[in-house]
């Protein structure tokens, strides 16, 4: 027979049970290790107190910067899975299967049409936590189809850079979509149209030797990593200690390879601004 604590005792282990917060509700910042309520940082658009710009995905950034939040999506041409049949430690076909079912897109970018302060605009975001948004033949074709969308509604483009480097996976294949993403951002200027670039942390590799500097104004978001090789291996090859805040966007901006350094919860605004002044206005017949 049991006693009468065998009898307690579920209630008294449940009572003293350690009540823990789900794990979604707090974040840490990576600057001051405060924790951070999570919502309060999605209405800060995940800017931390301290100032630090947190990645974030293509559906959030869209979201704040069209008007009433609201944008069309544009639909990515298909292109060829692994035409190398490239494996390393892992099959190619494998990384993308995984990186869909982590990410839940078919490739790093993203293209939305809206409106931007009433302005016309489609927007292209490159997802860096996509296979380090590295670009490939699938990122070339949906950057070469938000440009001929712009194109065909007569709109501003809008690129959100954010990459590692050319996808190796792809070999030459993935190095071919600079020249070809160079000459959809001509087709655009030909066509009068502005041509803006966002960098965002971070923007390395062949994504800044292409479209990410081709932009008729140069926006990052404060802090971003912007440069062709990353600091670590600058360091290596020349063997000298880098200046403070190299390769960072207020560095960039002050030595005139950025135009502004702008917070990402003034980001609407100051694009609302840019293409008033910059999209062409229509003539009287």
């Amino acid at each position: 027979m049991n006693s009468w604590l065998d009898r307690i005792r579920p209630g008294i282990n449940k009572l003293l049970a350690k009540r823990d917060s789900p794990d979604n509700l707090w974040i840490k910042d990576p600057d001051t290790g405060e924790m951070l309520y999570k919502s309060e940082l999605e209405a800060a658009q995940w800017v931390t107190p301290s100032g630090r710009h947190l990645r974030i995905g293509p559906a959030e950034r869209l979201k704040h910067l069209f008007d009433g939040g609201s944008w069309l999506a544009i639909a990515q041409p298909e292109v060829t899975q692994d035409p190398l049949h490239f494996k390393d430690d892992k099959k190619y076909l494998d990384r993308l299967k995984d990186a869909r079912a982590k990410v839940g897109t078919e490739d790093c970018m993203t293209i939305g049409a809206g409106r931007i302060r009433n302005q016309s605009a489609v927007i292209v975001v490159q997802d860096f936590a996509f296979m380090g948004g590295s670009l490939g033949m699938a990122a070339g074709e949906a950057f070469i189809k938000a440009a001929d969308e712009a194109i065909a509604r007569k709109s501003a483009l809008v690129c959100f850079t954010a990459a590692g480097g050319a996808r190796m996976q792809e070999g030459i294949l993935s190095l071919m979509q600079m020249p070809r993403t160079t000459l959809a951002i001509d087709a655009l200027k030909a066509a009068g149209l502005p041509y803006i670039v966002v960098l965002t942390d971070p923007t390395t590799g062949g994504v800044t030797a292409s479209y990410a500097m081709l932009g008729d104004v140069h926006i990052a978001e404060p802090g971003a990593l912007i440069g062709f090789a990353g600091p670590r291996v600058i360091e290596q090859t020349i063997r000298q200690t880098l200046p403070e805040g190299f390769q960072r966007s207020e560095y960039l901006r002050d030595k005139g390879m950025v135009d502004m350094v702008v917070d990402r919860r003034e980001l609407r605004d100051t694009l609302g601004r840019l293409l008033g002044l910059l999209m062409p206005v229509a003539r009287a017949a």
